[in-house]
């Protein structure tokens, strides 16, 4: 069952309905595949207008959908009003990709007389939609990364179907935002299947989704447990399927000793507000912060601490991830080489977390991987290091992670180019100024990494080249004119 629950006091609001049965998921699926083909071959205009009329439609019902989504995530109106802000600008500028061309734009060979290699056929290199898109929304972000969000918008503008399956952590602004989706389609003249949607908490709907024979690729935002299950479903269906997985990350965050020279205070500050910004359920959210030895770094950390405890998180999203963010705690509070520096435990009866920091060295933090693993929320470890070889060790260790950021590497220093090429070997965004939880809308962002922090790391589920997901190249040898005359449009 699923069910509408207002965050800030944890009552359920209304009755419950069920979620989507196999018969539903499978009726969602052929509709989809039916109207593949059409869509497929619509024009850049066509999709252009869909997703302008969709961002005009979130516009005009802002009041009702900010309301829904801040009942049932607690998150803010502010916050809320921005996200959809964003929303509203990731849909208009898909429609703008759309009317430059950079979609259907083709790569042209002629053709060149006599034998190979140095004689060819006339090619023409084209893409085509892949087919039916099941998108798996995020809890975090009810609008950016949800029903009408960046995949579903990316999908839309390849020319893809979606199959859109609600997150039950805002289940009733799912549907609202669904409704208006559907009415949109139609009024656009578009089939109906063009845009499907299904919902459900349970394993059994999730899997159906992605198994069902007519989609043709998933785009996912969540856990790496469900997610690397879900990717698993997907390999190993008879007809594999691509499978594009943004799964978190510790999102490692190193103090230079340029950094450290600077008003250290002010840093320690911006940096604690990051870390539970959204009560730190964002996958850029800074989990490990890495710091050297030595008196400015030990005053640093002093900094941290205190702002940090300062600061009171917000309830977060749903019981189900509060829980698991209690035991991520309980995990480290039980290691015996952490040494604790915020660690309150709120009432029992308290919606909101506190914040926890932990400090740990680097060589312990290398040895013990179970430190090296995502708690969602507002909790971060400190690790200190005592040479530049051991801080790109570390970042070495880690992984794959979204982002890594650099503070104080603006001198061109062997050591610093040294941490640089780690950072970028091992995420999809290197930030020397700032914090990571922001996500620009552009089209030179890259949303993913390395695994486990993605599936597909040389994808992005941000900006707009994560429209290249849904879209395959196809050569077309020595076409007749009116192929090439359609100019990359899918026939």
């Amino acid at each position: 069952m699923l069910q509408s629950i207002e965050a800030r006091t944890g009552n359920a609001i209304g009755a419950g309905w069920p979620e989507s049965t196999l018969a539903h998921i499978d009726a969602a699926v052929a509709a989809a595949a039916a109207v593949a083909d059409e869509f497929a071959a619509t024009s850049a205009a066509v999709r252009g207008d869909l997703l302008k009329a969709l961002a005009a439609a979130l516009e005009a019902d802002r009041e009702n959908l900010v309301a829904l989504a801040d009942r049932e995530t607690g998150l803010g109106l502010p916050r809320l009003n921005g996200e959809l802000d964003r929303t509203i600008f990731q849909l208009k500028g898909f429609a703008d990709v759309l009317a430059a061309g950079t979609i259907h734009a083709v790569v042209d060979d002629a053709a060149i007389a006599g034998t190979p290699p140095v004689g060819r056929p006339h090619l023409t290199r084209t893409r085509v939609p892949v087919g039916p898109v099941a998108m798996f929304s995020a809890s975090n972000f009810p609008f950016a990364f949800s029903v009408l969000g960046g995949d579903t918008a990316a999908a839309l503008t390849a020319g893809c179907p979606v199959v859109v399956k609600g997150h039950p952590a805002h289940p009733a602004l799912s549907r609202a935002t669904a409704a208006l989706a559907h009415a949109v389609v139609a009024a656009q003249g578009l089939a109906a299947g063009v845009f499907q949607f299904v919902e459900g908490g349970s394993i059994e709907v999730g899997v159906a989704l992605v198994n069902a024979p007519a989609v043709a690729a998933v785009a996912f935002t969540g856990s790496f447990k469900g997610g690397t299950a879900l990717a698993k479903v997907a390999a190993d269906r008879p007809r594999p399927i691509p499978f594009y997985g943004e799964l978190g990350s510790i999102n490692p965050l190193l103090v230079l000793p340029a950094a450290l020279e600077k008003n250290s205070a002010e840093l320690a500050a911006t940096l604690a507000g990051s870390i539970c910004l959204g009560a730190g359920q964002f996958c850029t959210s800074p989990g490990v912060i890495v710091v050297p030895g030595g008196a400015a770094g030990d005053a640093f950390v002093q900094s941290l601490a205190s702002a940090l405890q300062a600061l009171q998180p917000h309830a977060m999203l749903s019981a189900g991830i509060r829980a698991t963010f209690d035991k991520g705690v309980a995990r480290w509070r039980a290691s015996s080489v952490l040494k604790p520096l915020v660690q309150d435990v709120p009432a029992a009866d308290s919606l909101a977390p506190r914040p926890y920091l932990a400090e740990v060295s680097a060589s312990a933090f290398i040895a013990h991987h179970e430190l090296q693993e995502e708690v969602f929320g507002s909790a971060a470890l400190v690790v200190r290091t005592t040479s530049t070889d051991e801080a790109v060790q570390l970042l070495h260790t880690v992984g794959g992670s979204l982002t890594v950021t650099l503070w104080g590497a603006d001198a061109d220093t062997p050591d610093n180019r040294r941490l640089v090429r780690a950072a970028a070997q091992i995420s999809g965004r290197v930030l020397f100024n700032g914090v990571p939880t922001g996500v620009a809308v552009a089209a030179a962002q890259q949303h993913g990494g390395p695994y486990p922090a993605s599936t597909q790391p040389f994808s992005t589920s941000v900006g707009y080249a994560a429209v290249d997901r849904f879209l395959r190249p196809v050569a077309l040898q020595d076409a007749p004119t009116w192929v090439t005359e359609r100019k990359g449009q899918p026939c």
